[in-house]
């Protein structure tokens, strides 16, 4: 934890306090990421592997 200190005298509570709010942020903003491909899924917005590799010529 001492590496993940951002300066000095930051106390590890800090850098725990830091991590978390940090982990909560990414999971609301996987979650907003998730709904809005579920969605472009069901409206039929995507590509194929297949079809990406046909179009990239593989």
């Amino acid at each position: 934890m001492k590496k993940m200190k951002i300066y000095k005298r930051e106390t590890y509570n800090e850098v725990l306090e830091r991590l978390l709010e940090e982990v909560q942020e990414l999971n609301e903003e996987t979650k907003k990421e998730i709904e809005l491909a579920r969605k472009a899924v069901e409206g039929g917005r995507y590509v194929t592997h297949e079809d990406l590799k046909k179009e990239l010529g593989f």
